[in-house]
């Protein structure tokens, strides 16, 4: 979601509350309540942003400053409110990070990057002088309740004409100590899954490991998402199912599990700009599933460009976090809908893929809430023409046993002659 309006933190007069250190690369951030941390984050950060000038547009590489400073904003949460890590830096930028937790885990909630476009030195040639805020709630930070959540690997979040990259990040929310928790959740990019040695010989015969049965066909959901006014924005009719390899807690090895996203327990959110659209699918507290898409001004042709999925499944280690900001499927004109009824499968990378059935779907130019004509995927277009080829093909056998049989009966006929 974009806005043009001041964020909430209050550039010109922000106090500070805990304190901000920088080692090495890294930048130290603590939201404090009396004489305890309730937030704390070690983490780099850089924010690629696209702005408009005179000539076109431009795109900038800003770094999380060392002199950045935690902002008024930035709160422990209670009274119905979330706790809030909200970073000012620059002239007029921030970034700020909600956090949500239940019974045994706690997330990144939101993500919101504010930008001040009147900042000459970083946006050159600007076309604008606004303050732009951006937001996302597909971020894929996860871990479970009262350990540290942990990512060295470089991850990217896209959030409106922004993409955020963090990387070295040690954080914790809800924490019930002034430093860090030793017991750490880390992130799949970080993980290495191994297979434990056997076991020693035993005089007794242990039962085989259970043999996942095939979840089959999943069921076709449907989901929405719509703007600050009501309207519908995006239209999704879809059966999905997820592939992911994790290490498996019961087997002690790396296992393939297949699971069906259940419509009725799934509910959808998201957020639609422009050029840009994002539908986010939760079921419960153990599945996540974020899907953006983007929209090409220049063809008007619209495409999934990221899909990223948190998992918390009771046999995982831990949580299962991953994403991909440079796909390319599910290509579709602006103004259509795009339609797949056959299974396709949407690689995102070797831990992580979402098979689809019975798909269609619309980010863009949606009117009266309804999908408008469709863009048929190659897969259903090649699953008609077979019909189709072994049709022609019958009917090309039928007239050619036709005709043979027409020139034997009058060859027949010739062979006889009245005297």
């Amino acid at each position: 979601m974009t806005r043009t309006c001041p964020f909430v933190v209050g550039i010109a007069c922000f106090a500070i509350l805990g304190c901000v250190t920088v080692v090495q690369s890294q930048v130290t951030l603590e939201v404090t309540e009396g004489n305890s941390t309730c937030i704390k984050a070690e983490l780099s950060a850089s924010f690629s942003i696209t702005y408009d000038t005179a000539n076109g547009t431009r795109t900038v590489t800003v770094p999380l400053p060392g002199s950045a400073v935690v902002g008024v904003a930035s709160s422990c949460g209670g009274d119905g409110r979330s706790p809030w890590l909200v970073a000012l830096f620059g002239d007029g930028h921030a970034l700020g990070l909600s956090f949500s937790s239940n019974d045994s885990l706690y997330s990144v909630a939101n993500l919101t990057l504010q930008y001040n476009l009147s900042d000459v030195s970083t946006f050159p040639e600007a076309n604008s002088t606004d303050v732009v805020t951006v937001e996302t709630t597909s971020v894929g930070m996860v871990a479970r309740v009262n350990t540290t959540y942990r990512c060295i690997s470089a991850s990217s979040v896209i959030v409106g004409g922004a993409t955020v990259t963090f990387s070295n990040v040690t954080m914790e929310a809800y924490m019930t100590g002034d430093d860090l928790s030793p017991n750490e959740s880390v992130c799949t990019a970080d993980q290495i899954f191994t297979t434990a040695p056997p076991p020693p010989p035993s005089t007794t015969t242990a039962a085989p490991a259970p043999v996942p049965t095939p979840p089959g066909t999943p069921n076709q959901g449907s989901y929405s998402v719509s703007n600050s006014n009501g309207t519908v924005c995006l239209l999704a009719r879809m059966a999905l199912q997820l592939n992911i390899s994790h290490f498996s807690a019961s087997q002690n090895k790396t296992i393939q599990e297949v699971v069906n996203l259940l419509p009725n327990q799934t509910t959808s959110s998201g957020s639609c700009d422009p050029t840009s659209a994002t539908l986010v699918l939760t079921q419960g507290s153990a599945t996540n599933l974020s899907f953006l898409f983007t929209l090409n001004t220049t063809s008007n042709r619209y495409h999934l460009t990221g899909l990223s999925v948190v998992a918390a499944w009771s046999d995982m280690t831990a949580p299962f976090i991953t994403s991909n900001s440079s796909l390319d499927y599910l290509r579709g004109s602006l103004g259509r809908s795009y339609m797949c009824i056959s299974e396709q499968t949407l690689a995102v990378d070797h831990n992580f893929s979402l098979n689809t059935f019975q798909l269609q779907v619309q980010p863009f130019d949606i009117t009266r809430g309804q999908f408008t004509q469709a863009d048929e995927c190659q897969l259903d277009q090649d699953n008609m023409l077979i019909p189709i080829v072994v049709g022609a093909a019958l009917a090309g056998l039928v007239l050619i046993v036709l005709i043979a049989y027409l020139i034997g009966r009058k060859k027949s006929h010739a062979g006889y002659q009245t005297i």
